[in-house]
């Protein structure tokens, strides 16, 4: 638990989020090409996911790691826009605006989702689950103007989803 703590304090930050942009995604998406999707380095703290969007401009497939919070016994997924507390949204945020029709890597699987922005009471009760799953987003949250977003990512097909 020690250690969860001193990741969480060194986490949340400015240094961290001027570097983990740059080391933690590309270190994450070679280890997991090389695993054959079998292991995510990050998921090692947290949950996470390879996610596979389309582009919003470019319409081209555009492959992110992803901290996640697992729901539903794994039929739904968190997903935070958090961007490491940098000012601007995260690219991977206005491709699934723009496609919320995906894909995960989740434990070696890959899986069709569909995301959906949370907004109102539903994202509010949503932002107080991750912040006990993982505090660090309240700093993050600090230090920018911006809301962050937060999706569900919902197995597609799922019953009441509309894909």
């Amino acid at each position: 638990m020690r250690g969860v703590r001193f990741v969480q304090k060194v986490s949340s930050t400015p240094g961290f989020a001027r570097v983990a942009p740059h080391v933690f995604p590309a270190v994450d998406r070679a280890v997991h090409r090389l695993t054959r999707g079998k292991v995510l380095l990050s998921a090692q703290l947290l949950p996470g996911v390879v996610l596979t969007s389309t582009g919003a401009r470019s319409g081209l497939p555009r492959r992110t790691p992803l901290a996640c919070m697992p729901e539903e016994g794994g039929r739904s997924w968190i997903l935070v826009g958090s961007n490491f507390g940098r000012s601007g949204h995260p690219a991977w945020s206005h491709n699934l605006l723009a496609h919320p029709s995906a894909e995960i890597s989740w434990k070696g699987q890959d899986i069709p989702v569909t995301a959906r922005l949370l907004e109102g009471e539903e994202r509010a009760a949503a932002w107080r689950a991750v912040l006990e799953f993982w505090p660090p987003y309240a700093a993050y949250q600090a230090r920018v103007e911006r809301e962050i977003r937060v999706f569900s990512l919902l197995l597609r097909g799922t019953p009441g989803l509309q894909s």
